[in-house]
């Protein structure tokens, strides 16, 4: 690689951190060329450093969101590592319905929601083990800083190597129909997702109302220290008093001081602590 190649690949990195606050590592300058093909042929570009260049002369900024949205990784799965739901279902969801009686009514985010598996899954735990919410006000938000795979997450359409990534045969029938090689999530799971455009890093956050139960896992991970504690910050704002935060499994609040972590079943969830604590 030439200086000014190397150059125009530190300036992307920053377009990056600007806009997603995600650090990327030089040694993967490398995945520029491969997640950006698209972006390069849409816009007549053949390099990298071309694209560079031409933000260089000035601002785009729906260029410059783009290409953090194409950088984004958004790996997921169906309930991706399963002891997270296995403790929403033996401990923590007993606990908030019956705390929950009186208003009748849970509230859930999926930050960081990428294609939407992890929000329907959770639809899917809630529909087949706690019948008795089918007449509560259940919501599940899912965010996502990339529009397109919101867009995907919205239609709940997947494709048959996606389903067989940890959904059971059982569910697979009984929450979707068919459609060729794709399967779209059933009416009753897609009532009770909803799905939109967000920017975590971007404050104050989205939502005003506060939730139950908030999902922010593998989302921290390339975050530089000040943006995980901005972003928990904003977090610890969104959660209910008795409120769940789930995190990744290589993953804990920057600010320990906000958070009491809570060791059960082989999984660490937090709970806020009342500011001043």
């Amino acid at each position: 690689m030439t200086a000014d190649a190397g150059a125009e690949y530190a300036y992307l990195r920053q377009v990056v951190f600007n806009q997603s606050q995600n650090v990327l590592d030089p040694s993967r300058d490398y995945l520029f060329d491969a997640r950006l093909a698209r972006l390069l042929r849409i816009h007549g570009f053949t390099r990298v450093e071309q694209l560079a260049h031409h933000l260089r002369r000035g601002r785009d900024p729906a260029l410059e969101r783009a290409i953090a949205e194409a950088m984004t990784i958004n790996e997921t799965s169906f309930f991706r590592d399963s002891r997270p739901f296995e403790l929403m279902r033996l401990e923590l969801l007993p606990r908030l319905i019956e705390a929950r009686r009186p208003a009748r009514s849970l509230r859930f985010w999926s930050a960081a929601c990428s294609t939407g598996q992890e929000a329907y899954s959770l639809a899917i735990l809630i529909r087949e083990y706690f019948p008795l919410l089918a007449g509560w006000n259940i919501r599940i938000e899912g965010t996502d800083i990339a529009s397109e795979v919101v867009q995907r997450a919205r239609q709940g359409r997947y494709h048959r190597i996606e389903m067989n990534r940890g959904l059971p045969a059982r569910f697979i029938v009984r929450y979707f129909d068919r459609h060729e090689d794709d399967w779209i999530a059933k009416p009753e799971l897609r009532r009770i997702c909803h799905f939109r455009q967000a920017n975590l890093c971007i404050a104050p956050l989205l939502f005003h109302e506060r939730f139950d139960v908030i999902l922010l896992r593998n989302v921290m991970l390339y975050f530089a220290h000040q943006s995980r504690l901005t972003l928990l910050a904003g977090v610890h704002g969104l959660l209910a008093p008795d409120g769940v935060l789930l995190l990744g499994s290589a993953e804990q609040p920057a600010d320990l001081a906000q958070w009491t972590p809570v060791l059960t079943g082989g999984t660490c969830y937090f709970r806020p602590r009342a500011t001043g604590q």
